[in-house]
């Protein structure tokens, strides 16, 4: 694609605002130098054997000088085709360099932007919630009833990781056990991955060689903690071909979740606004290229329908590129209303990758002629945790407790936070 049509990727990475014209030069000037070194190496491989075949006939004729002469030109040719190979592997690794530091290219249906205030606003849902007089945020709330210790979390780690007590830890599990009930209910098969990756993991999905500043890393192993079940689920099918019969995959996973978020501050930090480590429930899906927007579509209706049941104010956007991932094709926000708050916090990013993360993951399939094509990898927070756990304390509060939503009953044994 970079060498039939390089001015179609600089104007799409444009929409996501990245200058990539100097890129795309540096990785097709790379591309030609590989390209010459390997037409050069072949011609010396077609000339060595051209001569081997030669000596032979020589030695048959008597004509040892001859044969000798041939020796001594295919030893030197031996020695160049090895001088041309290590140059044509510094050559692949420089070209490899410079192309994963180039983002996925947004789909047709992304619009250009700067940041959060371009995305556009494709639904919204649920009904305005009513609150007492002084209604509290939940950071307050937490305190008050004693259900989430943010001080403690301090003097056991540090600020972003706080611990759930009574109540507060029984909700978690709720949502956490519902969140996947819906999953497979809908037939995401369950997994439950590690939440540290190698660093090839990292890679495939995209965090690294771009996030590492935002991954908690274990030097002495080289382990990341996990950012997003994401990293491990998609990686089951690292250096895997698929059956045609065994696509498409749908997968759903629980983890913690570990982010340094470095550089945040203010009053969007607050209490369960942005953490350290927090619990999400994600959806995976590899489809056929044909299938994967049908395949995203369905899965912005899965997550729909599980804030539905919740029965919480939302919106679904659809991202600008300046807001988008790095990796990403295409993203849809999902935002719940915090009364208490008065803004929307986002609990939910369904993505289409396409091809990106296949490609460096060499995750493929085998189509009905028995060729092998790179897969479409999606995935979804089903949903993340905190945000749905500080709207839940706030626009459920009342003047004597905070009520649990009918369809968590069941996984809560409560009905009411007091």
């Amino acid at each position: 694609m970079l060498r039939d049509n390089p001015q179609l990727v600089v104007e799409k990475l444009k929409i996501k605002n990245f200058e990539a014209a100097q890129l795309v030069q540096k990785v097709l000037e790379l591309d030609t130098q590989r390209r010459g070194l390997q037409t050069e190496s072949d011609a010396i491989l077609a000339e060595q054997k051209q001569l081997a075949a030669q000596i032979g006939a020589l030695m048959k004729q008597g004509l040892k000088d001859k044969a000798e002469e041939a020796k001594a030109k295919v030893a030197a040719l031996k020695s160049k085709s090895t001088q041309l190979l290590a140059q044509m592997e510094d050559a692949g690794r420089e070209l490899e360099s410079q192309l994963v530091l180039m983002p996925n290219l947004p789909c047709n249906l992304v619009k250009p932007g700067n940041g959060a205030q371009d995305n556009e606003v494709v639904k919204m849902g649920g009904a305005d919630p009513v609150l007492p007089q002084n209604a509290l945020p939940h950071w307050e709330l937490a305190k008050k009833y004693d259900i989430i210790d943010f001080d403690l979390g301090v003097k056991i780690t540090g600020a972003g990781f706080p611990v759930y007590k009574g109540k507060g830890a029984k909700l978690q599990r709720a949502l956490i056990n519902f969140f996947l009930d819906c999953n497979t209910a809908a037939g995401y098969l369950e997994v439950e991955p590690p939440v540290m990756v190698n660093q090839a993991s990292g890679f495939g999905t995209g965090q690294l060689p771009d996030k590492e500043g935002q991954m908690y890393h274990a030097n002495l192993d080289d382990f990341y903690m996990v950012p997003t079940a994401e990293v491990p689920v998609t990686n089951i099918f690292r250096d895997v071909i698929l059956a045609e019969n065994e696509i498409p995959q749908h997968l759903t996973a629980y983890t913690p979740c570990f982010r340094r978020e470095a550089g945040s501050y203010g009053k969007d930090v607050r209490g369960l606004n942005r953490l350290h480590q927090f619990d999400k429930v994600e959806i995976v899906r590899v489809e056929k290229p044909e299938d994967s927007y049908k395949a995203l579509d369905e899965m912005v209706a899965h997550v729909e329908g599980i804030v539905n049941k919740l029965g919480l104010k939302y919106r679904i956007l659809r991202l600008c590129g300046g807001d988008m991932s790095f990796t990403s094709a295409i993203t849809y926000d999902f935002e719940l209303w915090s009364a208490a708050q008065q803004r929307w916090l986002e609990i939910s990013s369904v993505s289409n990758f396409e091809t990106y993360q296949a490609n460096r993951l060499h995750l493929r399939y085998r189509d009905s002629e028995g060729k092998t094509q790179l897969a479409h990898t999606l995935n979804g927070s089903s949903l993340a945790l905190p945000r749905v756990v500080a709207t839940l304390l706030e626009n459920c509060q009342t003047a004597d407790g905070i009520i649990i939503p009918e369809v968590l009953r069941p996984y809560t044994g409560f009905d009411k936070i007091d």
